[in-house]
Parts: structure tokens; C-alpha cells; sequence
């Protein structure tokens, strides 16, 4: 889901923070888990948490306690199960009628009902309120009209033609094509509903956001927690299995684990790199190790003037070339990473889009290989490069160093490549969306539903929602518009994997490697485990 995951445009993000209040952070915490709540890391989001604007893990892990959408991925098997909705179908694949269920309200007394959708997806399109995820309403008709790519376009409109209400409880989205797998989409944060407050008193939800999940926000402080409490009005079958969550932040995930040693601490979902070799010996059967969702890039600002001349593409091959996966993910990762030969997730399967060594020889270690075609390409944009990451979470210094050293070794250049840090994970996300990088950065896609197109589209299609390399081919778009038109899930799958293979010639993202889902748990916890996005499922947790 996410610029890990998930990235998409944006106007100048400003983060807001909720209503503050007292909530544990850091490692002030003491004790065991008391009044049944789970006390788990955590990191700033990025974005105030409305759902159309939030596309990064931190922020959907929220968005994923307070909100419930049409449909909902299974916690264990990801698949798209209908939740809200009572029935989506269609005729055409391309108009789709969507009934819901009633008796569902927001935790504030409102109804969810076709319009508490209509005016959210109208909302989230609208080019006026400059949404992160704005693109993951492009399917829809009238999208070209409320949201125009061109540059200094204005809208015509802010209402989707696509969307028309039927009653309360029912209503009809027609897309601009033929789209056969659009509802398996539909369980993703950026279609969740919005209640009127909303947009009567869109401040006040912003300091205090109101939903209709398992989970209410209780207090924010930025840069120390959140609390947030089982919502006993919740309608769904899934409730909270604790009386809440309290969400403590942490810029270093070694700290979190010490905290979690030391039993102040009850979850943490990022194991640090520097613990692998002694998670299993310190937490026994409390570590989780699974595969996940999830691949690691490093990805280019294709409009700084470094990265686009007519030679770029070929030192971006050659750089893929100098990355030694296996020996990384082997000493560092200590094979909780598999080396990456494409741009999905072995999660999707075959079936689903998964393709073994599509990348092939520029996705394959050959140093002397990698040093000869950057040589021929003109060698590196100032004879060096730095690569970015945010030094808060994910243990990313150390990969981003063994990294450069190995493109050091294979250019016979000890300068060639350096590892740049950004203090914390949202300044890291805002110096991305405001193009403010001119070399290249650590990258990571959270998928948002498990299909192929996610995966792709919404990082490298043009204007796409989480390009943030602002990478653009029109072979590319127009394969992964036969992708999406196609008649049957094999047919699109094979147009999907057509247009990857033009991000081999491009290589907008350099693929690393696969990522699993660690964390650990302490003994006051219990039913502890990942969903295939790898996010803890929160509401399944039981606190002894």
C-alpha cells in the first residue's frame, strides 16, 4: 500500500497534527500492557489521514483501524471479500452497481450510505484538493474533466460523471474502459467512505478523524504517539479483540526492540537488521518471519537534469548490474529478503503476475559487466551518486552502505556511491513528492490489493499517483491500458507483464529484492500475526 510503500503526487504536503493529547512514545513506557490496550511502534505519518491523501504505511496502518471500505482484503489470504458492499456486479466490466448493506454508521452517528462513497471518491478526484491518491480514481468516467493531467489545466468539474446514486443504500460507478478486476480494488484506503463532517467542519476532522472501523483516534501527538480505542458501536464482524492500540513512536527501531525486551513495549513490526541474527534466540516463537507484499527499489527523479539525458537508462542498467542482492540479503538480511528479478511480489503467483527472472541479465549481479556499460554510457552524472533514505526506520543505513560498497567495487571507485540520510520518514516523503531529490533514493511498494496492476500502475504510469520518479513512456501507458481493457485475468496479466518489460529497458526503479514481514511480540500479547501486506492485524491481538 504504500511507499513503503506507497508514494503518489502532490501539492505542498503540510502535516497537521491531530488533537494532542497524553500517550506514551519513545521509551517512556513502563511495565506490562495494562486495560487490555497493545502498546506497538510506530512512525509519524506523513499526511493528515484523510483516506485519499495518506499513501504511505505508517499513515494507512491508522486509516486501516478507523476506516472499513466496500470491501475488505482477508487478513490471511488477502483476497478481496465484500464488507460494506453487499454486492458489486456487472455486465460490461465497465459499469458496476454496488449495493451496500445497511445499518453501518460512522462512530459519530452518521450513516454510511452511496452518497458517505459518492462525496468521498468525488473528494479524493477532485483536482482542487490536490490528494496523493487521486489517480486511483482514474479508472472512473469524467476523471479527465475533474482532474486533467496537463500541466496549468484547470477542472471543468469536481463531480465524477461515473458516479451516479440509485438510493441510499445503492449506486452505479461507470468507467472510462472496460476494467474487469476494478472491484478487487475497492478494498484499498483511497475508496473508503467520509462522513458529512467531512466536509461541514473539515478542520475538526482533521484534528480528530471520524470513521466507521473497529478503532476511534483518541488523542495525537506528533513526534510522540497515538492512542486509539476500541469503538464498541463498530458494525462489522471483525471487532477489536482488545480495548485498544497505543501507537508509540520511535525514531530508531533499535530502541523499539530493546523496549520490547524489556517489556515496555508490545509489538514492534520492524526488526532491526542489526537483531536478525538474534531475534530467534531472544523472542523464541514471538518472532514472525513471512513473506509479504512487498518490494525494495531504488528509483530515480527522472526530472533532475542528472537523470535525463539520452544515456541515463543505460547507467541505470549498469548500476542494477553492480548490485550484489544475494550476498546482501544474505549477511545483512539474513535471508528475510529474496533478491528481486522483477517489479511485483512472489505473493502474487503465477497466476497472478509473478514472474521469475523477468528483468533478467540487467537484474543479475556481473560487476564487470556493470562497470563496462557505465563507462560506455559516459560513466556516472558528476562521477559520482548518493543515494537517499530516511534514517528513522527499516534499518536502511545498513543496506544502502553495503550497496554503494558493492557499486563501489565493480566502478573500482571508493567515492563513486555514498549513502545520504534524511532525519525522519516524513521529511524523507516530503522532499520525494516536492521533487527535491536530484539523485537517486530508496524506494519500497507496499502492494495496496494483490494484483499486478498494482504493482505497476500507480509507480510508472504517467502522472500516476506513487510515481515519484516522474517517469513517463507511452508504450508503457498503452500496454497497461491493454492490461486493464483486457477480457480475462490471463490476457491482462500478460499485457501487464509486456509493459514491465519495458521498465527493463528504461529502468526508471532499480529492483532489489523482496522483502517478508518480521516483527515481535511480548508475552502480555497473544493471536499476534501479519497480514500478507505484512501490517499487524490489530484487532485480532488479545492483551493477557
Amino acid at each position: 500500500m504504500r511507499g513503503a510503500t506507497r508514494v503518489k503526487w502532490a501539492a505542498g504536503a503540510v502535516v497537521v497534527a491531530l488533537a494532542a493529547g497524553a500517550c506514551g512514545g519513545g521509551s517512556s513506557g513502563g511495565g506490562g500492557s495494562t486495560n487490555g490496550i497493545v502498546r506497538a511502534s510506530w512512525g509519524d505519518p506523513q499526511n493528515p489521514l484523510e483516506p485519499a491523501d495518506t499513501n504511505e504505511v505508517q499513515g494507512g496502518k491508522v486509516l486501516d483501524m478507523i476506516f472499513r471500505g466496500l470491501k475488505k482484503y482477508n487478513p490471511k489470504t488477502a483476497a478481496a471479500e465484500n464488507w460494506i458492499a453487499q454486492s458489486i456486479t456487472s455486465t460490461d466490466s465497465q459499469t458496476f452497481d454496488i449495493k451496500l448493506k445497511s445499518g453501518w454508521t460512522f462512530s459519530n452517528g452518521e450513516p454510511v450510505n452511496a452518497d458517505s462513497f459518492i462525496n468521498a471518491w468525488n473528494y479524493g478526484a477532485a483536482l482542487k484538493n490536490a490528494q496523493l491518491n487521486a489517480s486511483f480514481f482514474a479508472p472512473i468516467a469524467g476523471y479527465a474533466q475533474v482532474h486533467p493531467d496537463a500541466t496549468g489545466a484547470s477542472a471543468v468539474t469536481d463531480k465524477l460523471s461515473g458516479l451516479h446514486k440509485v438510493s441510499d443504500t445503492e449506486f452505479t460507478v461507470k468507467l472510462s474502459s472496460k476494467f474487469a478486476l476494478f472491484p478487487d480494488t475497492l478494498g484499498y484506503s483511497a475508496f473508503y467512505p467520509l462522513p458529512q463532517s467531512f466536509f461541514t467542519n473539515h478542520s475538526a476532522w482533521l484534528a480528530k478523524p471520524i470513521g466507521n472501523g473497529p478503532y476511534e483516534i483518541s488523542s495525537y501527538t506528533k513526534g510522540t504517539g497515538m492512542n486509539l480505542v476500541k469503538w464498541d458501536g463498530y458494525k462489522g464482524s471483525d471487532a477489536a479483540s482488545n480495548k485498544g492500540v497505543d501507537l508509540r513512536v520511535y525514531t530508531d527501531n533499535n530502541t523499539a526492540y530493546t523496549d520490547l525486551q524489556a517489556g515496555n513495549l508490545d509489538l514492534v513490526d520492524d526488526i532491526p537488521a542489526s537483531q536478525l541474527k538474534n531475534v530467534k534466540n531472544d523472542l523464541g516463537s514471538r518472532y514472525i518471519n513471512v513473506p509479504a507484499g512487498i518490494i525494495q527499489t531504488i528509483a530515480f527523479p527522472l526530472y533532475s537534469s542528472r537523470w535525463n539525458t539520452p544515456n541515463s537508462a543505460k547507467i541505470r542498467q549498469g548500476l542494477s548490474m553492480a548490485i550484489n542482492r544475494q550476498q546482501i540479503t544474505q549477511q545483512i538480511f539474513q535471508n528475510t529478503r529474496t533478491p528481486a528479478s522483477d517489479w511485483t511480489s512472489p505473493v502474487l503467483g503465477d497466476a497472478g503476475g509473478f514472474k521469475q527472472g523477468l528483468c533478467g541479465q540487467e537484474c543479475t549481479y556481473n560487476p564487470s559487466k556493470a562497470k563496462q556499460v557505465i563507462a560506455q554510457a559516459g560513466g556516472l552524472p558528476g562521477g559520482h551518486i548518493t543515494i537517499s533514505y530516511n534514517a528513522d526506520t527499516g534499518s536502511h543505513k545498513e543496506w544502502v552502505d553495503a550497496v554503494c560498497n558493492s557499486i563501489n567495487n565493480a566502478l573500482g571507485n571508493n567515492t563513486a556511491c555514498v549513502g545520504a540520510p534524511v532525519g525522519t520518514f516524513a521529511d524523507f516523503r516530503n522532499k520525494i513528492t516536492n521533487k527535491q531529490q536530484n539523485d537517486p533514493f530508496r524506494a519500497g511498494w507496499q502492494m495496496d490489493y494483490p494484483l499486478i496492476q498494482d504493482f505497476l500502475q500507480p509507480q510508472y504510469y504517467t502522472n500516476a499517483s506513487s510515481n515519484d520518479s516522474h517517469y513517463s513512456n507511452a508504450n508503457f501507458d498503452n500496454l497497461v491500458n491493454q492490461a486493464n481493457a483486457a477480457s480475462s485475468s490471463s490476457e491482462s496479466v500478460s499485457k501487464f507483464q509486456d509493459a514491465e518489460k519495458q521498465l527493463v529497458i528504461d529502468m526508471p526503479a532499480i529492483p532489489l529484492w523482496y522483502q517478508n514481514g518480521s516483527a515481535g511480540y511480548s508475552s502480555n500479547v497473544s493471536n499476534v500475526f501479519l497480514n500478507p501486506f505484512s501490517v499487524p492485524v490489530y484487532n485480532e491481538i488479545n492483551v493477557k
